[in-house]
C-alpha cells in the first residue's frame, strides 16, 4: 500500500507535490496551534472556575465561622461538604440540605483527608459517578473544621469542545483553500519550467543527424531570479550545443571531403602502377629496353604514393599529439636550417633567383630541425611551383619580441583572394587545372601548418598580385 502511494505520489507534477507538502506542512502548523490555543483556553478556564471558588468559600467559610451554617448564594449543581476533623480524621457533617451532597462523597472525603496533612488550600480535579468532573477546592474554616467545594467542569467541556470545533472547520477550510490557491499559484510559477520541458522535447525530437542548427529556443520571462537564472543557462547550453553540433558537421563535412580526395589521390598512382605492371607482365618479355621504363616508372608511382601516405600518416599523428607527438626537439639554428634549405632549392630549382636577406649570424633555439626544415622545403617548393619560371623568391630570418620569423616571398602572380582561406586545407590546390604528375597532392601547405602548430607557433600569408609572403612564427622560448 505505502509502495503504491509512493508511486503515486511520484507520478504527481511538482506543482502537485508541492502543493500537497505545503498543505502538509499547513497542516502540522495548524496541528500545533490549534492543541495550543485549546489548552490555553482549557487553562485559563480552570483558572478562572479556581477563583470563582475560592471566592464562594471565603464568603462560606464566613458564614460557618459565625453561625455554624452554610449561608448565602449557593450555584446551580455545586456541591457542598462541611467535614470536622477529630484525631487527623475528617468526619463529614449531616448537609443542611439534601442537595448540597452528591451520591458518590469519595472525592469530597479524599480532598478533605488531603486538607488535613496540608498548610494550604488543596485543588483537584475529581470524577463523580453519575455527575461527571468535578473541581474540588477544601480550605480550613479554623482549626477542625474543613470546608469542601465542588464546580461542575462540562461548561469548561462544552466550551472548549466548540473551539476545537470551530478550530477543525476554520482551520480544514484554510487549508482547502491553501491547497487549491497554492497548486494555481505555483502552476503559474511553474509554468516557465513546463514551457522549457517543452523546448527539451522538442529538441529530442529533432533530427540532429543533418542539421547543424537547433530549431527552439526558450525566450519566456517571468518566474522569478531562479527561473530566471535557469533560462540564462538553459538558453546558453543550447547556444553550446548549436556550435557543438556546427562544429562537428564542419568536421564531418570535411571528413568526407578529406576521404573523398585521399581516395581520389591515392586512386591515381595506384591505376599507374596496374597499368605498367600490366604492360610489365606482357611486354617486357619481347622488348627488354621497355623493362627498365616500366619498372623506372614504377617505382617513381610507389614512391609518389609512398610521399602521400607519409604525408597523410604525419597529419595523423599531428592531430593525436597528446597520444604521440611526431617532433623530435632538440637544440638547434634556424639560420642554418634557412641556408641548407636555400642551398637545395637552388640546386633544384635553378630557373627561380633565390636571395637570402640579410639577418641574425646565428639563432638558437629548441625544435625539431628535421621537421622545421620540411616547412621551409615545402614554403619554397610551393613558391617554385606555382610562379613562372625565372621568378624571383627571398628568405629572410628576424627575431623580434620573443619571436623568430622566417618570411618566404615571391614575386608571382599572387593567390586569388577566394583561395587565400584555403590554402592551408588538406587536398585543396589553387591551380585546379594543374596536372597531378607535376607533384603536388594538396597536403604540402597542410603540413607545415600542421608541423609550424605543433612547435607553438603559426603561418600566416599574404598575397596580392606582384607578391605573395608566408611568415613562419616560432616562440623563442618556448621549450618542446
Amino acid at each position: 500500500m505505502i509502495r503504491r502511494l509512493r508511486r503515486a505520489y511520484g507520478r504527481l507534477r511538482l506543482g502537485t507535490r508541492l502543493a500537497l507538502g505545503l498543505g502538509a506542512l499547513s497542516l502540522v502548523v495548524f496541528a500545533v496551534v490549534g492543541t495550543a490555543l485549546t489548552t490555553f483556553m482549557r487553562d485559563y478556564l480552570s483558572a478562572q472556575l479556581d477563583t470563582q471558588l475560592a471566592q464562594a468559600q471565603v464568603a462560606q467559610a464566613k458564614s460557618i465561622a459565625d453561625y455554624g451554617t452554610l449561608s448565602g448564594k449557593k450555584y446551580w449543581r455545586w456541591y457542598y461538604a462541611v467535614y470536622d476533623v477529630e484525631d487527623g480524621t475528617p468526619q463529614l457533617r449531616k448537609p443542611e440540605v439534601a442537595t448540597d451532597l452528591p451520591k458518590d462523597v469519595d472525592e469530597f472525603t479524599a480532598v478533605a483527608r488531603a486538607q488535613t496533612s496540608s498548610s494550604k488550600e488543596v485543588l483537584r480535579t475529581g470524577h463523580l459517578r453519575g455527575e461527571g468532573d468535578y473541581r474540588l477546592r477544601a480550605c480550613e474554616v479554623e482549626p477542625g473544621l474543613i470546608l469542601v467545594s465542588a464546580a461542575p467542569m462540562d461548561e469548561i467541556d462544552d466550551t472548549v469542545g466548540q473551539l476545537v470545533t470551530v478550530q477543525a472547520v476554520t482551520f480544514g477550510l484554510a487549508l482547502l483553500a491553501l491547497v487549491v490557491t497554492g497548486r494555481s499559484l505555483l502552476r503559474r510559477g511553474l509554468k516557465p519550467l513546463s514551457d522549457m520541458a517543452h523546448t527539451a522535447r522538442g529538441i529530442t525530437s529533432h533530427d540532429l543527424t543533418d542539421s547543424a542548427r537547433l530549431p527552439v529556443r526558450h525566450d519566456g520571462r517571468g518566474g522569478g531570479p531562479e527561473v530566471e537564472e535557469l533560462r540564462t543557462a538553459f538558453n546558453t547550453m543550447l547556444e553550446h550545443i548549436d556550435e557543438s553540433l556546427a562544429v562537428r558537421a564542419e568536421a564531418e563535412q570535411r571528413l568526407r571531403r578529406f576521404v573523398a580526395d585521399a581516395s581520389h589521390e591515392l586512386r591515381t598512382p595506384l591505376m599507374s602502377v596496374r597499368g605498367y605492371a600490366d604492360l610489365f607482365q606482357y611486354a617486357a618479355a619481347n622488348a627488354p629496353e621497355e623493362r627498365d621504363k616500366h619498372l623506372t616508372r614504377l617505382r617513381a608511382e610507389a614512391a609518389r604514393m609512398g610521399f602521400l601516405l607519409d604525408d597523410l600518416l604525419l597529419l595523423a599523428r599531428l592531430d593525436a599529439a597528446e597520444v604521440e607527438t611526431p617532433l623530435r626537439p632538440r637544440e638547434a639554428d634556424l639560420v642554418e636550417l634557412v641556408q641548407e634549405a636555400a642551398d637545395a632549392f637552388r640546386a633544384s630549382h635553378a630557373d627561380h633567383p633565390l636571395t637570402v636577406e640579410p639577418g641574425p649570424a646565428a639563432l638558437r633555439m629548441r625544435l625539431d630541425p628535421q621537421r622545421v626544415r620540411q616547412v621551409l622545403d615545402n614554403l619554397l617548393t610551393n613558391a617554385a611551383v606555382h610562379t613562372p619560371a625565372g621568378t624571383a623568391v627571398s628568405v629572410a630570418v628576424s627575431a623580434a619580441h620573443g619571436v623568430a620569423r622566417v618570411r618566404v616571398r615571391d614575386a608571382g602572380p599572387g593567390i586569388p583572394p577566394g583561395d587565400r582561406e584555403r590554402v592551408f586545407d588538406r587536398f585543396y590546390r589553387v591551380d585546379k587545372a594543374r596536372s597531378r604528375d607535376r607533384g603536388g597532392s594538396g597536403l604540402g601547405l597542410a603540413v607545415a601548418n600542421s608541423l609550424i602548430r605543433a612547435h607553438g607557433g603559426t603561418i600566416e600569408l599574404r598575397s596580392e598580385p606582384g607578391k605573395t609572403v608566408f611568415t613562419v612564427s616560432l616562440p623563442l622560448d618556448t621549450a618542446l
